[in-house]
């Protein structure tokens, strides 16, 4: 119970990684508030404080964090908005700017949410293994992963002694997938075939991942990938 009276804001809680997350905050001892611009769509999260936001809107966002505050721990896997994918050369351009919503979202919230968390407080935010290692068809993924990964080293500094890190998941089976399990299963392992753990891996062992970012005080300003062996692969 390393957490037990400790408060959490987890933006983008309501599924995937962001809920596997709140369920080990709350097994921690923590309180959680998880935000979401679908909160009607949560999964099954008892005991869980359910908010509306949109990261994008920095005016909710202010109102939020003002109504929220004081907290210690803020955790972002919010995708802020679209995902571009494919051929670099073919990709429509609108939805490659798009893409870095999710960067500005990250911006907003560490912007906005730095000035009410404990002195001793944790950010994480989740990029990808494509910030480093990309594939074809990946650059608008990387380019954002990476924004990400370098805009918390340049921030880590005028954050102390508050926390922040970066946690990079490889392929997560995660809903984004689809519900075809025959489909999903095809892609994820096409996916994942040339990985050192050839498989995707799951929303708790990226939330492991973030949990060690948030309770070990000894850590600020890094990476922990969560990926199988993606990027050494």
């Amino acid at each position: 119970m390393k957490l037990q009276g400790k408060k959490a804001l987890v933006f983008g809680g309501t599924s995937g990684i962001g809920l596997a997350t709140i369920k080990m905050l709350q097994a921690a001892g923590a309180s959680v508030v998880a935000i979401s611009r679908n909160p009607e769509k949560a999964g099954d999260l008892p005991g869980v404080e359910l908010q509306a936001c949109d990261v994008r809107d920095e005016a909710a966002l202010t109102e939020l964090f003002v109504a929220q505050a004081p907290y210690d721990v803020l955790i972002s896997a919010a995708t802020g908005g679209g995902r571009a994918a494919g051929p670099f050369l073919q990709m429509d351009l609108a939805a490659y700017r798009a893409s870095f919503d999710k960067l500005w979202g990250y911006t907003n919230v560490v912007r906005l949410g730095a000035e009410y968390l404990s002195d001793d407080g944790s950010i994480v935010l989740v990029s990808g293994a494509p910030a480093r290692r990309a594939k074809p068809g990946q650059a608008a993924l990387a380019s954002v992963g990476g924004a990400v990964e370098q805009f918390v080293r340049a921030v880590t500094a005028e954050l102390a002694p508050r926390r922040i890190n970066v946690v990079s998941p490889g392929v997560i089976d995660t809903p984004m997938f689809g519900n075809d399990a025959e489909a999903r299963a095809k892609m994820l392992g096409g996916a994942t075939a040339q990985n050192l753990i050839p498989r995707a891996g799951t929303p708790e062992e990226v939330a492991e991942g973030i949990m060690f970012v948030v309770q070990n005080n000894f850590v600020t300003g890094t990476t922990v990938d969560v990926d199988g062996g993606w990027i050494q692969s």
